[in-house]
């Protein structure tokens, strides 16, 4: 049997990281929370958050279907989301994650 420590250090390298930056109505409609929930579910690891220019930016953290299923979320958003525009960038993994989390608004202007 694998203890877990050891399993999440040994995939570590086949992990895959995606920074996501949604555009639309996406602020005061529970975008966050939504994100949070459907990563939880599908097993994907990271944080999402508020930017001051009215987007939601997010970095996604696990297996390449689930991000992908994860962003596809994204793209259709909570009930009274309109998402105009998902935004996606693959990158080298920059941070490790124990959880999903919603971060603090973070000002761009």
């Amino acid at each position: 049997m694998r203890s877990d420590s050891k399993w999440a250090l040994n995939n570590l390298f086949f992990m895959k990281q995606a920074h996501v930056y949604v555009s639309g109505f996406v602020q005061g409609v529970g975008f966050r929370a939504y994100v949070r929930s459907k990563a939880k579910k599908i097993g994907v690891f990271g944080w999402v958050r508020n930017l001051s220019d009215d987007r939601v930016e997010g970095v996604f953290r696990g297996d390449d279907e689930k991000i992908k299923k994860l962003i596809a979320f994204c793209r259709r958003g909570p009930f009274f989301a309109q998402v105009t525009d998902v935004v996606v960038d693959w990158e080298e993994a920059k941070e490790s994650f124990t959880e999903f989390s919603k971060r603090e608004t973070v000002n761009t202007r």
